[in-house]
């Protein structure tokens, strides 16, 4: 697959993916069954909960364990990449392991021996001033280029993957003896991360890439609003390398400038969401950093309620599918939702962008309303019960598959990717009981660094 820059501005950042030479159109489906529609809502939830974590737990890349870029159930790799591991993804895939564990869907003995290999790989795989690139690989521990100059530290994906690492850390922290290594083997790799190289200099912004041969011509600012809050909590958080509060306030906040008084369908934006003021971004804005943490009732200096933030963007996406303004067969109440992915090329073949309002073309990414639990349950669970009771073809082996078009005859990729399947456990998880909400918010210096940073959360005694 060959990388191009997404037409549409809406961050420099995002990537497409043409596949064209991917299989065509609808694909036979494997065998799933519709559930029966007197299914509860819980055993509902457990179902999608189970099915996205076999991605993680079942299909992993064999050698360090860690969370494929991709799984392709028709076994179709137009990049050979097979054995690619994606950072950021691998972070969720953490999460999800402890959901699982959590749920009793997976021996936590086994996960313990699962989680040490993991910690043991990423400790003697390539890093750059301690931060990971975007891929690895997962025979090796080499970087994979994402793009030429793109090859060396990743600082977002990093910082998805280190929140997975400190959750582990902080679940298994007070266990057995092994639990304790495992807990120990989190610490090491998280105190290893220079967060504050990738200010350039000392610069009060933080840049998203560095190369070791191309240093910093990458050239991206991690400038809100979109998916990059935790990158700055993190490096704030940091025991050993950390950020000031001004860097956050000047570089994240654009200084101060990241406000807005927009509203859509009657909903408060209240912060600008970078080349997409009107609608909001793509629906994975409002999930990846909060895997770990809790929006809920969460403020700064700028922002009162980073929940209101994330439930009106999710709204804005849930109103315009049901007003369907391009008249889409199939968009409404229970089949929405808008976030980057796998899509529907014109020619029918499978590719990959940014679906949001301001980029609707009739493909559906069951993710993005499945990951919304938290902000909109009863929306979210509407979508969820239409998927698995009335939709099978858009059901495999490892959950919802991660594009559909009931518009294109039910047309769907057989194909999933970790940074879409590895949110779906965990939000949903938070929703049902906040619990990786509550391993990540408490662990020590996350409290430290959020008050640094002027937060405050009522919930968890910030102040």
């Amino acid at each position: 697959m060959k990388r191009n820059v997404l037409s549409i501005a809406i961050t420099s950042l995002f990537f497409v993916y043409s596949c064209k030479n991917a299989p065509v159109a609808k694909q036979e489906a494997g065998k799933t069954e519709a559930v029966k529609s007197n299914i509860t809502d819980e055993q509902l939830m457990d179902r999608v909960q189970k099915d996205a974590l076999k991605y993680f737990w079942d299909y992993a890349e064999p050698n360090s364990m860690l969370g494929r870029e991709r799984y392709h159930e028709d076994d179709i790799y137009p990049d050979n990449d097979k054995h690619v591991i994606t950072t950021g993804g691998s972070g969720f895939g953490l999460a999800t392991i402890l959901v699982g564990v959590e749920r009793g869907f997976v021996p936590r003995k086994e996960a313990v021996k699962r989680l040490s290999h993991i910690m043991d790989f990423l400790a003697k795989a390539d890093r750059h001033k301690g931060a990971w690139s975007h891929w690895i690989n997962g025979e090796t521990g080499k970087t994979v280029p994402f793009g030429k100059k793109d090859n060396g530290g990743d600082l977002v994906e990093t910082a998805f993957l280190t929140s997975g690492i400190l959750m582990v850390r902080e679940y298994f922290k007070n266990g057995n003896a092994e639990e304790k290594k495992l807990a120990a083997k989190c610490d090491e790799l998280w105190k290893g991360i220079q967060w504050n190289w990738y200010t350039k200099g000392g610069e009060k912004v933080l840049y998203w890439h560095w190369s070791p041969d191309y240093q910093w011509e990458m050239n991206f600012p991690l400038e809100g609003y979109n998916e990059c809050l935790i990158t700055y909590i993190l490096a704030a958080s940091s025991p050993t390398y950390s950020i000031d509060a001004e860097t956050y306030y000047k570089g994240w906040t654009r200084n101060g400038t990241y406000l807005t008084d927009k509203t859509k369908y009657g909903l408060p934006l209240y912060v600008k969401h970078n080349y997409a003021e009107e609608y909001g971004g793509p629906l994975f804005w409002a999930q990846y950093s909060y895997i770990g943490l809790d929006p809920t009732g969460l403020s700064d200096k700028l922002v009162k309620n980073y929940f209101d933030v994330n439930k009106n963007q999710t709204l804005i996406d849930y109103q315009y599918c049901v007003e369907n303004p391009k008249q889409w067969k199939g968009y409404g109440p229970n089949y929405w939702g808008l976030t980057a992915g796998y899509t529907r090329n014109e020619d029918g073949s499978t590719g990959y962008t940014a679906h949001m309002p301001g980029n609707d073309n009739g493909v559906i990414t069951p993710t993005a309303a499945l990951s919304s639990f938290p902000y909109t349950p009863k929306e979210s669970m509407a979508f969820l019960r239409f998927m698995y009771t009335q939709k099978p073809e858009f059901i495999g082996s490892a959950g919802p598959y991660d594009a559909t078009s009931i518009n294109y005859n039910n047309w769907f990729t057989p194909r999933y990717l970790a940074i879409d399947q590895g949110t779906i456990a965990p939000m949903i998880e938070n929703y049902r009981s906040g619990f990786l909400w509550k391993l990540f918010m408490n662990a020590p210096e996350i409290q430290q660094g959020l008050k640094k940073l002027s937060f405050r959360s009522a919930k968890y005694g910030i102040k």
